[in-house]
């Protein structure tokens, strides 16, 4: 049966549609497959797409808090000093201003001279060697120049030396001890590279008492020559003194001791121990003594004279016993004087007779109150408004071990002067921000609010009493999102991504936000100088509604224009057909062709023919007008006959003039000029102009009265010159005669359409000339229409 014919022929059909079959299955599977790649391409896009934006909002967040953090360092009152580079420059974190009242720039951190004593800013210099150099961390108390007080504190923070300044407070403070030598493994190298900083002389002697190194203030004070400067190095005391000082200086620790030079005088000297040696400076002037023997006032002369603030200290008795000399040239006062040690009240009736003390009612007590600052537990501060208009910040410290009061005066006149003009013009720009009509808001890098307005609360109904200098960008959204819970937090949350943006590449930005309450808002996004953003918000839901009215409003009259204006046109050109016939027709009658015609039936069509005229060039100035308004009108220049034009605009008068038998036509008077130059210009509009301007003197001119045209030539310009005897324009009128739908009124005459002076002007300056009118005397106008001869076309004008 396999065998048989029937089964063959269906094996053979079978193949046949499988071979068929088989491109269509293969093309539906390609086109599944290509599907199936398709949508798994977009699944990954989107993916990708997403995982972006999270990481931007992640980078942006990041950075804020960065910038939080940062803010916070710097809001902390303590100085850090990070070396990230041993050869590159320190980054200086922290108020500094703020810890060092006596600063002036960041970059005198490092200056230890400048703000700290003498022998705080060489402990200081010596650890921070080691520390930068070792890694050895210390951290002790240090003595400021002003009386203040200073925890220094030296760490390695993730392999990087940091130095870290603060102030201490009242409970912490001790009394300074230097460490002994031992303690601070100081040795001759290291301490001599320190000396070349002091500004006083300084030595380094090796264990066996031998000079190793001194600085230039050393060669400076004994006045050896810099060429000199080599060699042997000269002692600065005598035997017995190097003895006194060699047995001083054995002992560990710090000591002073005071010498009589021969040649300096006094020297206040302070020797400490090294590893494998002794080192010590001397200081001229001072009036320690051994049995006092405090290495803090031994170095107290020293300090305040690097000081440009006047700085003042007196004993237990109100003695003086150390100024410099910012204090003796700001009061004025004779060092001689002073060195004799006076008394504080002297100082001050000094002062006073001398007119520097602030003027008191009552000096005695003044003088008295001042003078009780001996008995201070505490640092006093007192404002002293001077007679010059300078202001002093007059601050008394007690001294050491009741020792009497250090003074220090600083003038705070600049610095007042300077708040006051901040306070002032931060008040300005508050009035000014809050009298605008857009909302102000300015982000700093870290994302919080730094200035804004009232109007930023009113635009989107968030509570003024919570928007301050320290409100985030977030906390906004989520003010937002609840005094707008339809769309605030999805608008904010846009601003905020572009507000936030740290990319190099941000630029600024506009538009207009449409939120769900039916408000429109214009928003601007200004990148500051700075690294701030200013973002500006204008409320303009009345303006667009007015604006769409006018836009609106504006369109319809332009529909309404292009109307007319065909109406206009269609209609005037249907004029022209009946206006025909009519003309036609009066001709006819006037020629006899139908028949003689009486005398009053000739005047009738007389009339018909002048009055159809009139229509005809009614309707002319008219299409003229329409032309013009449609920007078509074109000038068809050629040479010219001047005389020729001039004979048909005044046949075409003539025609209009032949109104009855009874009227007594005016007296037309042409003057051509025989040497006009070659005109070039559109015959049928000078036609026009001229017919123009002579039917509209005929229309105002008394029968009778003289009409007269002269052509002439001016400077390669011809000059068309209409002058009539009417009745004359009014003075009011002279100015807008040439406008549109304006004409003159004369007593017992129709008042024209007010087009043909108009068309007048517009034709001549279309033609590169201009038009004038002017009153004669005693009665008249005169019309000049000067044209160019050559001139090419101007286009309409307006």
């Amino acid at each position: 049966m396999l065998t048989s014919p029937v089964f063959a022929q269906a094996d053979q059909l079978t193949n046949s549609q499988l071979l068929a079959t088989t491109p269509y299955a293969i093309a539906v599977g390609a086109v599944l497959f290509g599907a199936a790649t398709t949508f798994l391409a977009i699944m990954q896009r989107q993916a990708s797409q997403r995982a972006a934006r999270s990481a931007n909002i992640q980078v942006m967040e990041l950075s804020a808090a960065l910038d939080e953090k940062e803010n916070i360092l710097n809001g902390m009152s303590e100085i850090t000093v990070i070396w990230r580079d041993p050869a590159a420059t320190p980054s200086i974190v922290g108020p500094v201003r703020q810890v060092i009242e006596t600063h002036i720039s960041d970059q005198m951190v490092l200056d230890f001279e400048s703000w700290l004593t003498a022998q705080s800013a060489i402990e200081v210099k010596f650890k921070l060697a080691d520390l930068l150099a070792q890694g050895t961390e210390f951290e002790f108390g240090a003595n400021g120049s002003a009386d203040q007080r200073f925890r220094v504190c030296g760490k390695l923070v993730a392999g990087s030396p940091v130095l870290r300044i603060a102030r201490r407070i009242a409970e912490e403070e001790t009394p300074y001890v230097l460490p002994s030598a031992s303690k601070s493994q100081l040795d001759i190298e290291t301490c001599a590279r320190l000396f070349d900083k002091l500004n006083h002389p300084a030595w380094v002697r090796d264990v066996r008492g031998k000079l190793v190194k001194v600085n230039q203030a050393y060669f400076e004070l004994l006045g050896i020559p810099q060429e000199n400067r080599t060699g042997t190095i000269p002692e600065l005391f005598d035997s017995a003194a190097l003895l006194r000082l060699r047995e001083v200086g054995q002992v560990e620790g710090s000591h002073s001791v005071t010498e009589q030079h021969q040649k300096f005088g006094t020297l206040d000297v302070t020797k400490f121990k090294l590893i494998n040696g002794t080192a010590g400076y001397a200081v001229q002037g001072l009036a320690s003594n051994e049995e006092k023997n405090d290495p803090r006032a031994s170095f107290l002369t020293a300090a305040i004279n690097e000081l440009r603030t006047p700085v003042a200290v007196f004993d237990g008795s109100a003695q003086l016993t150390h100024y410099n000399k910012s204090f003796a040239d700001f009061w004025e006062l004779d060092t001689n004087w002073l060195d004799t040690h006076p008394n504080e009240k002297a100082i001050l009736d000094r002062l006073r007779t001398q007119g520097h003390l602030p003027l008191e009612p009552d000096y005695k007590k003044w003088r008295s109150t001042h003078l009780s600052s001996y008995g201070l537990k505490k640092t006093r501060e007192d404002m002293w408004h001077l007679p010059s208009g300078q202001v002093l910040n007059v601050i008394a410290s007690p001294a050491p071990n009741a020792r009497g009061v250090i003074y220090v005066y600083h003038n705070v006149t600049e610095k007042l002067a300077l708040e006051s003009r901040y306070n002032a013009l931060i008040h300005v720009q508050e009035e000014t921000l809050n009298s605008l009509r857009e909302a102000v808001a300015v982000f700093g890098t870290d994302g919080r609010l730094k200035l804004h307005n009232t109007q930023l609360s009113g635009i989107w109904k968030v509570p003024l009493n919570l928007l301050n200098k320290q409100t985030h960008i977030s906390d906004i959204v989520e003010m937002c999102d609840r005094s707008l819970p339809k769309d605030g937090r999805e608008i904010w949350a846009d601003l905020k991504s572009f507000i936030i943006d740290i990319s190099p590449e941000r630029s600024n930005k506009t538009g207009r936000i449409s939120r769900a309450d039916g408000r429109l808002i214009d928003y601007a996004v200004v990148r500051l100088p700075d690294g701030q953003t200013l973002v500006t918000f204008v409320d303009v839901t009345e303006s667009a509604a007015y604006e769409r009215v006018l836009k609106e409003r504006n369109e319809a009259l332009e529909t309404a224009d292009k109307l007319k204006d065909a109406f206009v046109q269609n209609v005037s050109y249907e004029f022209r057909s009946p206006l025909t016939n009519i003309i036609g027709f009066a001709d006819l009658l006037t020629a006899g062709e139908a028949g003689q015609l009486n005398e009053k039936q000739k005047s009738y069509a007389d009339y018909i023919r002048a009055s159809s005229a009139t229509l005809v060039l009614l309707i002319d100035n008219i299409l003229d007008v329409t032309t013009i308004d449609a920007g078509i009108a074109e000038l068809n220049t050629e040479v010219l006959d001047v005389a020729e034009l001039v004979e048909k605009a005044a046949a075409g008068v003539v025609a209009t003039l032949q109104v009855s038998q009874d009227d007594v036509p005016v007296n037309l008077s042409i003057s051509v000029s025989k040497n006009l130059p070659t005109f070039v210009a559109d015959g049928a509009r000078i036609v026009q102009v001229l017919y123009n301007l002579l039917s509209n003197a005929v229309r105002y001119s008394e029968p009778g009265s003289k009409v007269s045209l002269d052509v002439t030539e001016r400077a390669g310009r011809i000059l068309f010159v209409v002058e009539d005897e009417g009745e004359g324009i009014p003075e009011d009128m002279i100015s807008s005669i040439f406008d549109r739908f304006e004409g003159r009124a004369v007593a017992g005459r129709q008042r024209g359409a007010g087009l043909g002076l108009s068309i007048v002007k517009t034709f001549a300056h279309m033609h590169g000339g201009t038009v004038s009118i002017e009153q004669r005397e005693p009665k008249g106008t005169r019309v000049i229409v000067n044209l160019p001869a050559e001139q090419v076309s101007q286009g309409a004008a307006e």
